[in-house]
């Protein structure tokens, strides 16, 4: 028995709602991505695959440590973590983070600096002033960020300030490889 006209007809219809509704969360609420590189090691690794919230921005910024993918180019997006926000002044000094003039712990590259040869260091001594586009502090609109391969990653250090406008999403979900499954800290 041959189908019937309006059963084609649904077929369609429920395949053009499906891809409608496929684009509208992938343009408004989470993409995923692939990892390119190793700027981010320890953390995520070459060809990673994460699931990258969107939504979120609409209702507030990134906070410190969010690992971020923004714009870079017009054709390439980065994935850095999010080190300063508006308003504060960030120095590292003797591999040490200092946001307004306080200590702040990175618990992220704890292991990597443990496994370092004491005179080493991982993060080299710099401060706002010495970026380019340099200024005393994060300007409004704008975070500072980093790899968490400070030895090997194209970031603030080298591009400057990132404007809020040109961050796609928030990192919150690693998929694959399947031992990496989780959230991502």
């Amino acid at each position: 028995m041959a189908a019937r006209k309006s059963d084609w007809i649904d077929w369609i219809k429920t395949i053009i709602i499906t891809v409608i509704v496929i684009v509208l969360i992938r343009m408004f609420i989470a993409v995923p991505i692939v990892v390119e590189g190793p700027s981010m090691l320890p953390t995520l690794e070459n060809n990673d695959r994460l699931i990258v919230d969107k939504i979120s921005l609409i209702f507030q910024n990134p906070d410190r440590f969010d690992v971020v993918i923004f714009h870079a180019t017009e054709k390439k997006d980065y994935i850095k973590r999010v080190i300063g926000l508006p308003g504060e002044t960030i120095e590292y000094k003797n591999d040490q983070l200092f946001v307004d003039g306080e200590l702040v712990e990175e618990p992220y590259l704890q292991e990597v600096k443990q496994n370092l040869d004491p005179n080493a260091t991982f993060t080299t001594d710099f401060t706002l002033e010495d970026i380019p586009g340099g200024s005393m502090t994060v300007p409004d609109g704008h975070v500072f960020v980093l790899g968490d391969n400070r030895k090997n990653s194209t970031d603030s250090r080298h591009l400057g300030f990132i404007p809020l406008e040109q961050i796609v999403g928030i990192a919150r979900f690693s998929y694959w490889p399947i031992m990496n499954l989780g959230t991502i800290d």
